[in-house]
């Protein structure tokens, strides 16, 4: 009997190793949604344009596919975030544009959402980061819990900051609740007007650690101007040189816990968007200034997720997907030398591409974009078919087995196809713009082709402008030609400006652009 024991148990390891191994390869995979703040094309070094070293997103790359023509459909932050969360385009709602700190919930609790679709398939899902797409209802009161929130939109877990790194308030959030907060020291936010005795850049402007512009000089939090003004919360605030470690930890942490059954983690990174503080251990490594030390802090945060992935036996199993809200804003309220440094240091953060932020040119929407999932995504893959940040819905839906409602996610199409076969792309043309009283877009397209048909706000902020398109009712690219964007054809090609101001208006009245899709009842 002691002699057959050992054999039995040996027997009984293998098996049970087995069963574990079909268990995990059966199991759904995970998705990691990494989502970069003011990213550009160029920063990337494994897009081979800037001078800044990324090498835990080149290892991204390596082992995933790097897509070339990987686009958001805004080129500022709320919009762009409203678009991934709801697969819907953010020009056709309104009330998406660029939230202030202390703006109501934009996505009503009853849409189908990204962390909605992953949990009705039995996802654990969290939400880390930046999150500016407003919270609760009516007044706010950053003194008790706020609903409706992130966990109202389908997140088992949330640790935000409310809005952005320049507006007030600049506390720390979980599940809907302000971290250490003290209430004897109660949180006022007003963006109207000053309130408490808190100084402000524009009265104090020697208390400033770096010179703001008039609008990121209200309430002074860690020696930085910010945008509104706020009173109260000493103890909740947060420490701008450790803002993007905590958010990383608490990212690290929810893998760990989540790790026994599928999850789906949104993060979304601070970095590189303004005020630019990051921690010490980064500053002057990047030799391309402030902005470049933080894009090398948001490749630390990716390096350490990832390193975290394979300690937990989850690399294997888990699609990544890292790209950015919009382009570049190099200068953005803050005289942090980030212009001149990155001039003189012949960095380009938005690569070959015309415009930055707030601009549809493509260096405002085309966005590094990542995949990787081993054994599904060829490792070392260059995509050029178009995809979309807005997909992600109809993606999930389709990675989870699930059929979304016709007035679900109505501008997402499902790119499986395209990062897992080489397939072509789904969108017959891609639509852009930001939040505006038309509800219609400002650009789209189709094919090669690219038309801005309202130039104006685009060129307002397009540095690059030399005055020759200043003038036009509508600018006509040849992408393929012209990838610059430098050479408007609109006159040339007549029947190609009209064919697609008419899809574009098309698009606009019909109130979705997914296949069998139909407009939001509600928004």
């Amino acid at each position: 009997m002691s002699s057959r024991f050992p054999r039995c148990l040996v027997a009984l390891l293998i098996l049970t190793c087995t069963v574990s191994a079909a268990d995990t390869a059966r199991r759904p995979p995970n998705v990691l949604f990494i989502l970069a703040d003011d990213l550009g094309y160029g920063d990337a070094s494994c897009y081979g344009q800037g001078k800044i070293k990324t090498p835990a997103i080149d290892k991204l790359a390596a082992e995933g596919a790097r897509l070339t023509d990987g686009y958001v459909t805004s080129s500022t932050c709320t919009p762009t975030r409203y678009a991934i969360l709801t697969g819907e385009y953010a020009w056709r709602k309104k009330g998406t544009g660029i939230l202030p700190g202390d703006a109501g919930l934009i996505i009503s609790p009853s849409r189908t959402t990204v962390p909605r679709i992953f949990k009705n398939a039995g996802y654990t899902t969290g939400a880390i980061g930046k999150w500016h797409l407003g919270l609760g209802s009516g007044k706010l009161d950053f003194n008790g819990h706020i609903s409706p929130g992130l966990n109202e939109l389908g997140f088992d877990y949330s640790f935000n900051m409310p809005a952005t790194g320049d507006r007030v308030p600049c506390v720390y959030m979980e599940n809907g609740r302000v971290v250490n907060l003290d209430s004897s020291d109660p949180i006022s936010v007003n963006y109207g007007q000053k309130i408490g005795d808190w100084p402000t850049g524009k009265e104090h402007p020697e208390l400033l650690r770096m010179k703001a512009n008039a609008g990121h000089a209200d309430t002074i939090i860690n020696g930085i101007g910010r945008i509104g003004f706020m009173t109260g919360g000493k103890a909740a605030l947060w420490v701008d040189q450790t803002l993007s470690d905590n958010f990383n930890v608490k990212a690290l942490e929810f893998i760990k816990r989540s790790k026994d059954k599928p999850f789906f983690l949104y993060y979304a990174a601070h970095e590189p968007h303004v005020p630019r503080d990051p921690n010490p251990r980064f500053v002057g490594k990047s030799g391309v200034g402030a902005r470049g030390d933080a894009v090398l802090q948001f490749d630390d945060q990716v390096a350490k997720l990832m390193k975290t992935l394979k300690e937990e036996g989850l690399e294997e199993n888990t699609l990544v997907i890292l790209t950015s809200d919009n382009g570049p804003a190099v200068s953005d309220g803050y005289a942090d030398g980030a212009l001149e440094t990155e001039k003189a240091a012949d960095h380009h953060a938005a690569g070959i591409y015309r415009g930055g932020k707030y601009t549809d040119f493509e260096g405002g929407v085309r966005m590094p974009f990542i995949v990787r999932w081993p054994g599904h995504i060829k490792a070392g893959a260059v995509i050029s078919e178009p995809v979309c940040a807005t997909d992600l819905a109809a993606t999930a839906a389709a990675l989870t087995g699930q059929k979304l409602a016709p007035d679900a996610a109505p501008d997402s199409f499902d790119i499986l196809p395209v990062l897992t076969s080489a397939a072509k792309t789904p969108h017959d043309f891609l639509l852009y713009g930001n939040p505006n009283p038309q509800l219609m877009p400002s650009a789209i397209r189709e094919g090669n082709w690219k038309l801005i048909q309202r130039p104006g706000p685009s060129l307002s902020r397009d540095p690059g402008n030399n005055g020759s398109d200043a003038q036009s009712t509508g600018l006509l690219f040849d992408l393929a030609k012209d990838p610059r964007e430098q050479t408007n054809v609109a006159a040339e090609n007549p029947e190609v400006v009209a064919r697609l101001k008419a899809k574009a208006a098309e698009a606009t009245t019909a109130g979705f652009t997914r296949p069998g899709g139909a407009k939001v009842a509600v928004r």
